[in-house]
């Protein structure tokens, strides 16, 4: 990753990743018209969640390599927007970040979690009951927990928590996500899932949710607009159409030529064409699919996530992507320049990743909702993208791993 660094020359010596996560959670809590005290409470929660790497002076290189975002910030917020609503903050963060391997990163987290159950007085009994499937004693994978805090006015958040379907092996990832579901009563969840490259995440509601969500995120590599419109297994879910809308925009995709982003029809970039259009070939698009009633094969809700730092040359063409979409859902695009402000005060157009996905939810009994993904960007920024559409989007520093997944996992 190269760029300027928050970190490196020119900043404060006693400059912390809790310093820096904390003043930006103030100024986004204030940005979406939380209360002073409510955003207090909530960044005293995150910094005693990140633990002993809060402390750590920015000035040194990441704890270690975080699979949460590309520079390797242990945090990430997102905002969540949907008609008739105040837009809801998300922060996501891994507890166990800094962890000498994943196994105690894992037990870090089982405890940090806890302890919010004990603070904000739920039960995690259906986390629980699946730790034996996504904590065995020698962990695979680039994560091992990471916990998303929704937060809501008054100072008690919605809590949610994210597994890896491959702790035990990359093949042993679907298995893992079978029987997880069943478990949880969603016998015939899994066969109702569409096809896909790898199982991402597997989620948990925790806390006071009105009906709680077992989710399962998945990768779809070299995924077109047409194809994208085919993945939602929902009863009355959306339009095909939609989704192809709201990916094209996302990806930069003029819907006429079939051209934009940083692509040139997607065929050139070395994906195989098929016939529908141009392709993410890069970081690829993922899918959640939410399960809410057990006496249903179907879920209950549906969202697609475009990786859109991968196909913009810098922030400000990401954060027209995001605006236009709001616009689409008649929502006020105000609130993501704003929120973007506060997490960051350099020009959107001098670097890249500072809007990392943009998603589109649909839930039962909902309207659709916009969620943009902000990253926190404490150890560097990605510079922006040579206006070359056959450059490489991948940073240099980033493995090909991190590439093929990385969240939302916030939704």
């Amino acid at each position: 990753m190269t760029g300027p660094r928050s970190g490196g020359p020119g900043a404060s010596p006693k400059a912390t990743l809790g310093g820096h996560v904390t003043r930006q959670l103030l100024r986004l809590g204030e940005s979406v018209g939380l209360s002073a005290a409510a955003c207090e409470s909530y960044a005293d929660v995150l910094v005693e969640a990140l633990g002993g790497v809060a402390r750590r002076p920015l000035e040194l290189p990441p704890p270690d390599r975080s699979f949460l975002s590309d520079d390797h910030t242990p945090v990430e917020f997102s905002l969540s927007c949907e008609p008739g609503a105040a837009p809801s903050l998300r922060v996501l963060l891994e507890p166990g970040a800094g962890e000498r391997d994943l196994a105690q990163n894992g037990r870090t987290g089982l405890r940090v979690l806890r302890e919010m159950a004990q603070r904000w007085d739920f039960t995690t009994d259906p986390l629980d009951e699946l730790e034996d499937l996504f904590f065995p004693p020698s962990p695979h994978g680039p994560l091992a927990l990471w916990c998303a805090l929704e937060l809501r006015p008054g100072g008690v958040p919605k809590v949610k928590a994210y597994l890896n379907p491959a702790a035990s092996g990359p093949g042993r990832a679907a298995r893992t996500v079978r029987k997880a579901l069943k478990r949880l009563g969603h016998r015939e969840a899994f066969a109702s899932l569409p096809y896909s490259d790898r199982h991402l995440f597997f989620a948990l509601d925790l806390g006071d949710w009105t009906e709680p969500r077992a989710k399962v995120y998945l990768a779809h590599d070299e995924l077109s607009a047409a194809e994208a419109g085919t993945l939602c297994r929902m009863d009355d879910g959306p339009d095909p159409a939609e989704i192809e809308e709201f990916f094209r925009i996302a990806a930069g995709h003029d819907a006429e030529s079939g051209q934009g982003g940083l692509e040139a029809g997607g065929a050139g970039a070395g994906a195989p064409e098929r016939g529908n259009g141009p392709r993410i070939v890069r970081r690829p698009v993922q899918t959640c699919h939410a399960f809410t009633d057990t006496g249903a094969a179907l879920p209950s809700g549906f969202t697609v996530y475009v990786p859109v730092r991968d196909y913009a040359r810098h922030d400000g063409e990401a954060l027209v992507r995001a605006t236009t979409l709001l616009g689409r859902y008649g929502l006020d695009p105000a609130s993501v320049l704003r929120a973007s402000a506060a997490v960051s005060e350099r020009r959107p157009e001098d670097g890249v990743g500072l809007v990392a996905y943009l998603g589109l939810a649909h839930q039962r009994g909902r309207p659709p909702r916009i969620t943009t993904y902000l990253s926190s960007e404490a150890y560097a920024v990605r510079p922006p993208a040579a206006p070359d559409p056959a450059a490489d989007a991948r940073p240099a520093d980033v493995p090909a791993a991190a590439l093929s997944a990385g969240p939302p996992a916030a939704s």
